[in-house]
């Protein structure tokens, strides 16, 4: 089994703002890291990467220019033979789960952020995951990420509360 740990919208460095130590004991025992974008900078980009595992993301609207000039404001992560879409889609809500279908539809999930929210949910067979903020909940209902336990190419996301 392979362990996924993914977040969003992390907006790190700001003020006194970090993430959860139950958030890091997360991404230090997992096989990969996704970041579905809104790092904010490269320094936040750095510490993410040295936490241990591997780190795959995609650059955020309210990321420095620097790291929007790194990172792809869109990608495919293969994992133990499930392939992940990433965006982190700062467009119009309406609409959000048929345009992030419709432009990974060849994906068994998609990973994107913005929204703060967390969302678990299958649409015409992918599955759709937010893992709202593990540092600022903003109008999300708590801080979260998502642990994705991947297994002969089944995908078992969990939404994991932080405090």
């Amino acid at each position: 089994m392979t362990v996924v740990a993914v977040i969003s919208d992390t907006h790190l460095p700001r003020g006194a703002r970090r993430l959860p130590d139950a958030c890091l004991d997360r991404l230090r025992s997992s096989d990969l890291i996704l970041h579905g974008g809104d790092v904010s900078t490269l320094a936040a980009l750095d510490e993410l990467r040295a936490v241990g595992p591997p780190l795959e993301a995609v650059h955020g609207n309210a990321d420095e220019p620097a790291l929007r000039a790194l990172l792809p404001e869109e990608r495919i992560v293969e994992v133990a033979g499930v392939r992940i879409g990433m965006r982190h889609d700062p467009g119009p809500a309406a609409g959000r789960a048929e345009r992030l279908v419709e432009r990974f539809r060849d994906c068994d999930a998609v990973v994107f952020g913005h929204t703060h929210l967390p969302v678990v949910e299958v649409h015409e067979r992918i599955w759709l995951l937010n893992p709202g903020s593990p540092s600022e909940r903003r109008r999300g209902p708590f801080r979260s990420m998502l642990v994705l336990e991947i297994e002969g190419g089944d995908v078992r996301p969990e939404l994991v509360r932080l405090t």
